[in-house]
């Protein structure tokens, strides 16, 4: 299937859920086609797990969900070795992070020991249990949420966790007409029902390999990394984005312009997605402005390239 009709596809069928929300319809595509991981944040009842269940709904790739709660166990997640008396030997049973695309419900809610659980799997799509590796399936996309303020037995992501989350998102409210829309439809039916896949797995891995190729040019290159280099020198930051930020960022830029239809990524793709890139990795110092709002100041301050954007 052709890049475009398959995006467009997708988008459409995530939108069939997603009531007047395609940016955050696009930002999930673009992170999955990126091959990197997404944190929904938002208050309850916003659609944050809809947006996740859309988006395994319309691919057909192998899809398990996770509803982090503080007795959640690491081996839940990874997997554990048991011994098979038949066999007199130890056989590994798979835990749910064997998937294509994982949904953690509320991961904040589990413990620091089980979040971290994920680090290894999230940055080198692997997992190690009882000194042995086994790889994860390809493609592999955490999909996670979590509520802002709901503090109460809750445990803050650590900086680790936070940057290996590619974005970082906010659902918002809906506007009235869409609010609207969800009340009329949504009582009689399940906008789940009938929800089919429009993409096969061979797809997507074609997809990605095509996002991947995507050309960037030096400009654009020395651009995303002055934005970067910029949060780690700005006088209202005490943690700047780090080059895994800079990397993801190029990567997520790369999906967006071939889901717009071009083959190579302009100034206008690393602005649109450093808001969503940056924030959740950057520690401001007290008093300070909102990350949201330094960001977008840093992006308003770095001169756009003049340089060439397309390949020659």
């Amino acid at each position: 299937m052709e890049f475009e009709t398959a995006a467009r596809a997708i988008l459409a069928n995530i939108e069939k859920v997603i009531d007047g929300k395609p940016e955050a319809a696009e930002a999930a595509l673009v992170v999955f086609l990126a091959e990197g991981h997404l944190l929904i944040e938002d208050v309850p009842g916003v659609g944050k797990t809809v947006l996740a269940k859309a988006l395994g709904r319309s691919v057909s790739c192998s899809v398990r969900r996770i509803q982090f709660t503080p007795d959640l166990l690491p081996s839940d997640i990874t997997g554990v070795s048991v011994y098979n008396q038949a066999d007199r030997e130890f056989e590994f049973k798979p835990g749910a992070v064997f998937a294509n695309i994982v949904i953690g419900d509320e991961i904040n809610r589990a413990s620091p020991k089980t979040q971290s659980a994920l680090l290894e799997a999230m940055e080198e799509r692997q997992v190690t249990v009882d000194g042995t590796t086994y790889v994860l399936a390809s493609p592999f996309t955490v999909v996670a949420t979590q509520n802002p303020y709901e503090m109460e037995g809750t445990y803050a992501l650590p900086e680790a966790q936070r940057d290996r989350f590619m974005a970082r998102i906010s659902m918002g409210y809906p506007d009235t007409d869409a609010e609207l829309a969800m009340v009329r439809g949504r009582d009689a039916e399940n906008p789940f029902d009938g929800l089919e896949s429009v993409a096969s797995i061979e797809d997507v891995q074609s997809m990605i390999a095509a996002a991947r190729a995507i050309y960037v040019s030096p400009a654009v290159e020395h651009y995303a990394v002055n934005i970067t280099q910029a949060t780690r020198v700005d006088a209202d930051l005490r943690l700047g984005a780090s080059p895994r930020a800079t990397l993801q960022l190029v990567r997520a830029a790369k999906a967006r312009a071939a889901i717009q239809g071009r083959d190579y990524v302009l100034p206008d793709d690393i602005d649109a997605l450093a808001p969503v890139v940056l924030p959740h990795r950057l520690i401001p110092m007290r008093g300070a402005s909102s990350v949201e709002d330094i960001v977008d100041r840093i992006i308003a301050e770095t001169p756009v390239p003049a340089g060439a954007v397309q390949p020659s």
